[in-house]
């Protein structure tokens, strides 16, 4: 074999070598992307199913709180915020701007949950009811399910993250336009606490 052919038959395999590792890259960050958007999905959920009893937690404190009607307009106020805020982070769950703005209204959403469980420890008529403590339990295990879905959204953005900025995925997510992705962070260190839902 020539010296030509030689370099030739290196040439092609240096192309093929290139073209595997950025197919193999390519493949890699998309497959890192989807786990996280559904990861975040998964949140989602959580989130829909804590909107869900919040207005059933209001109706049933309402009965017996008459004067605390500001309070609970405050926390229905605060679901509803939350609840849009999240649509715009599920819809783009990678966009910091979008993440940012659901974790601060699910900051909001847990301080007025707070004030309001805080508020009912004075009926005592109330914290015997039934039904606001099954309520308060679906509360409980939907807060626990939320704080597990965002641990595992949190592992899967890392993890993308990570592989758009190792060596040579950096190039490819520069080149194929793969964005960072935004941690879901609580803002305030008192957020960090889910709602005590005890009676």
């Amino acid at each position: 074999m020539s010296a030509t052919g030689v370099i030739l038959l290196l040439l092609i395999a240096l192309i093929g070598a290139v073209i595997f590792v950025v197919w193999n890259g390519y493949n890699r960050l998309v497959t890192l992307r989807r786990r996280y958007k559904n990861a975040y999905a998964q949140i989602d959920v959580q989130l829909q199913r804590r909107y869900e009893l919040i207005p059933n937690l209001v109706e049933t404190a309402k009965g017996y709180m008459a004067h605390e009607r500001e309070t609970l307009e405050a926390v229905m106020a605060a679901r509803n915020q939350a609840q849009s805020a999240a649509r715009g982070a599920a819809s783009n769950p990678g966009d910091p701007q979008a993440m940012q703005q659901a974790a601060s209204a699910e900051a909001g959403l847990s301080g007025m949950l707070g004030r309001l469980l805080m508020v009912t420890a004075a009926y005592p008529a109330l914290k015997a009811d039934r039904s606001m403590n099954a309520v308060m339990e679906e509360l409980r295990t939907t807060e626990n399910k939320v704080s597990f879905a965002r641990q595992a959204f949190n592992d899967a953005v890392t993890l993308y993250n990570t592989q758009r900025e190792v060596f040579p995925s950096n190039f490819i997510a520069g080149s194929f336009q793969f964005m960072g992705a935004e941690l879901w962070q609580e803002l305030a260190p008192e957020a960090r606490q889910a709602p005590r839902v005890s009676f």
